[in-house]
C-alpha cells in the first residue's frame, strides 16, 4: 500500500497495485472564493498550489469521489481525467452527474462491496457534521449533505479505511468495529460553518479515533487548504499522538 497526500482530500492510493485517485480538486491556488455559509468567506481557496502537475495527478486506474462538494471536485478535474476511467461514486444521483460530464464507466459503490480488479471497495456511512444541525444548513445553500467513506480490502493487503468528510460518530465507530482496519485516513482540518458547527474532524475527534483504534495507523488528510479550516497540521502535531501521521502535500507514505 502506498498513499500520497496531494492537496486537501485529494490522494493517490496505490492498493493491490492499482492506483486510485480520491476526490480530485485540481484548480490553481485561490481560483475560487470562500464559502458564504462557512468560516472565512473572504479567504480565497485553495490556499495552496498543487504539489504535482495536473496531468500526473490525473493518471490513475480508477477515481473515487466521496461527494460533490466543490472542494472535492471541480471542472479542472473533469477536464483532466480520461473519460473512460472507471469512476466510483456514492449514489445514483452522483452517477448521473458524472455521466452527464461525459464519463463512460461510472459505478455506484455498495456497502456490501464492489469489486475492481482484485480490490473490494465498501461504501461506508458518515456524518458530514452533526446531522441534526448541519444537514439543513447545507440544503439551504443547495449543497448535498451526504458523503461516503470507503473501506478497501484485498487478499494480501492490510485493510484501509478512508473515512471521508465526517466527524467522529457512531457510523465511524461501527465501521472500525466491523472491518478492523490497519490504516485509517481521516479528514481533519476542522472546517466549520458560520454557526460554529464543525463539518469534519477537529482535535477532539482526531484524539477519539486514535484512542478507539490504537493499533491502527491514522493519517490526517484534508489539511491547510480550504478557506473555512480551523485546525492546521501544526495544531495536530501538538497533540503528540503516537499513531497519527500528518503528511505534507506531495508526501508519500508506504505500508
Amino acid at each position: 500500500m502506498k498513499i500520497t497526500q496531494i492537496r486537501n482530500a485529494t490522494l493517490h492510493i496505490v492498493y493491490k497495485n492499482r492506483k486510485f485517485l480520491i476526490d480530485p480538486w485540481l484548480g490553481p491556488k485561490e481560483y475560487m472564493p470562500g464559502f458564504e455559509m462557512a468560516y472565512n468567506p473572504q479567504v480565497r481557496q485553495p490556499r495552496t498550489e498543487l504539489p504535482l502537475p495536473v496531468p500526473e495527478i490525473a493518471q490513475a486506474d480508477a477515481v473515487i469521489l466521496t461527494h460533490f462538494h466543490p472542494d472535492h471536485w471541480d471542472q479542472y478535474a473533469a477536464d483532466a481525467l480520461a473519460k473512460n476511467v472507471p469512476f466510483f461514486v456514492q449514489s445514483e444521483t452522483d452517477k448521473k452527474i458524472i455521466e452527464e460530464l461525459g464519463f463512460t464507466q461510472v459505478y455506484t459503490l455498495a456497502e456490501s462491496g464492489t469489486d475492481f480488479e482484485g480490490v473490494t471497495l465498501h461504501k461506508t456511512p458518515t456524518q458530514h457534521g452533526r446531522r441534526e444541525t448541519v444537514k439543513a444548513a447545507c440544503e439551504a445553500y443547495g449543497l448535498p449533505y451526504d458523503a461516503m467513506g470507503t473501506v478497501f480490502t484485498a487478499a494480501g493487503e492490510e485493510t484501509l479505511y478512508l473515512v471521508g468528510d465526517s466527524i467522529w460518530c457512531e457510523e465511524v465507530q461501527k465501521t472500525i468495529d466491523a472491518y478492523k482496519p490497519q490504516v485509517i485516513i481521516i479528514n481533519a482540518c476542522g472546517a466549520r460553518i458560520t454557526n460554529g458547527e464543525r463539518l469534519i474532524m477537529v482535535q477532539e475527534d482526531v484524539k477519539a479515533v486514535c484512542a478507539y483504534a490504537p493499533k491502527a495507523q491514522i493519517i490526517a488528510s484534508h489539511m491547510d487548504t480550504v478557506s473555512h479550516l480551523t485546525v492546521t497540521r501544526e495544531d495536530l502535531r501538538t497533540l503528540h499522538l503516537p499513531n497519527l501521521l500528518i503528511p505534507a502535500d506531495g508526501e508519500t507514505l508506504f505500508f
